[in-house]
């Protein structure tokens, strides 16, 4: 089997067996005939998105996890507002954990503008605090049911430029035209209406797809707590079982655990050239702690793992083989495979892929590489931080 992958490379990403055993262990969604395009940057990915806005005329639905009161968050909020003074119904679920931070006015001026806004997962303290650890983690737009923006990116100015400064971070997003922003138009209304218990009132309850104008295959998987096992975690599993040549991984946080580990050391042992960019400046310090137990084995085995350097890394994105590229609001990590709610798209198609891989070198290029012997003779102190942080890795 393992011949057979590195003579046929990427072939076996798509056979008809592979692709039956990843629907049915990550249940996704899958469309062919999308236009995919990438936006390397925030910076290329906000006046797009806004863009998109201005030129709605069906309707607009949004899950974000994060949306701030900044300069980003106010065009974001006037962008929608003109949507709706043109009659375009406009809904968006915003986490209420993500935006504890933003003034409640900010989502009352968009009511009266005529948007209407649900917070996910309201704090109902007569229950205790068990409602603090889900999190809908999500960050997309549909447009019309025929196009969605979606990425990393959360609403905020530390997402929204070009990633060369601390206060500026490096992150990436996409915009896919075609039949697959239906299916994010079913996932919104499906979430909306666990959150409200009825539908959200004028979008339309299917929509018809429309005509393929573009060569890209996406799958569309969706992680939520309640899923019976992670599908966002067996995407990534599977997608590396499938491997036959390389596997390039950006990750902001990777706290993957075992068994992600076990099939990236099974990928590096029959051959695949593994290569994983983690942030030197972590936003969240503490799991770049806790990620650095999982290290050893994979460089004793010869994966190859840097860090970028000069910027908050929170780009999320997996390519297989130059042609298999998993992207979304999902992380290498036990929150995003069992508590949150996530999506992620993989986009099979080899001109992607090669953007993919272009970026990724632009990355390595501002990268140092983590060695075992540096990694090995770290300090008594930050192995101990290491272990101390062994209960709470779940958690991260």
């Amino acid at each position: 089997m393992h011949s057979i992958r590195r003579k046929r490379g990427y072939a076996f990403l798509r056979s008809a067996r592979f692709l039956s055993r990843f629907r049915k262990s990550t249940e996704a969604a899958s469309f062919s005939g999308n236009r995919v395009e990438l936006f390397r940057h925030g910076g290329d990915f906000f006046p797009a998105m806004l863009e998109g806005f201005n030129s709605a005329t069906s309707h607009i639905c949004l899950e974000f996890y994060i949306i701030r009161n900044d300069r980003i968050g106010d065009l974001f909020a006037r962008s929608l507002a003109e949507a709706a003074g043109r009659g375009i119904p406009v809904h968006l679920i915003y986490d209420y954990i993500g935006c504890l931070e933003t003034p409640a006015a900010y989502f009352r001026e968009l009511e009266k503008a005529g948007v209407r806004c649900v917070p996910f997962n309201r704090p109902p303290f007569r229950k205790g605090l068990g409602w603090f650890d889900r999190r809908n983690h999500r960050k997309y737009a549909c447009i019309d049911g025929a196009r969605v923006f979606l990425g990393s990116l959360n609403i905020g100015d530390e997402y929204a430029g070009f990633g060369e400064s601390v206060g500026t971070w490096r992150d990436v997003g996409v915009r896919i035209d075609g039949a697959v922003a239906g299916e994010f138009l079913r996932m919104f209304r499906e979430t909306w209406a666990e959150e409200t218990g009825t539908p959200p009132a004028g979008l339309p309850a299917a929509t018809a797809s429309p005509p393929g104008t573009g060569a890209a295959h996406v799958m569309v998987v969706n992680g939520a707590p309640h899923h019976t096992h992670s599908f966002i975690r067996s995407s990534f599993r599977m997608a590396i079982a499938g491997a036959a040549k390389s596997v390039r991984i950006i990750t902001p946080y990777f706290v993957p655990g075992p068994r992600v580990v076990r099939s990236l050391l099974r990928a590096a042992m029959r051959g695949v050239r593994i290569q994983i960019l983690l942030p030197a400046i972590s936003d969240v310090p503490l799991v770049n702690i806790a990620s650095r137990a999982y290290l050893s084995p994979l460089l004793k085995e010869g994966v190859e793992i840097y860090e970028r350097k000069g910027t908050v890394l929170h780009a999320k994105v997996m390519l297989i083989d130059g042609c298999w590229a998993t992207l979304g609001s999902a992380n290498l990590d036990f929150r995003s495979f069992h508590r949150n709610y996530e999506v992620n798209v993989i986009v099979d198609h080899t001109g992607f892929g090669t953007q993919i891989n272009q970026m990724f070198d632009e990355d390595l290029s501002r990268s140092g590489r983590i060695t075992l012997e540096a990694h090995e003779s770290r300090g008594w102190f930050e192995r101990l931080l290491e272990r101390l942080c062994d209960p709470i890795r779940r958690f991260l």
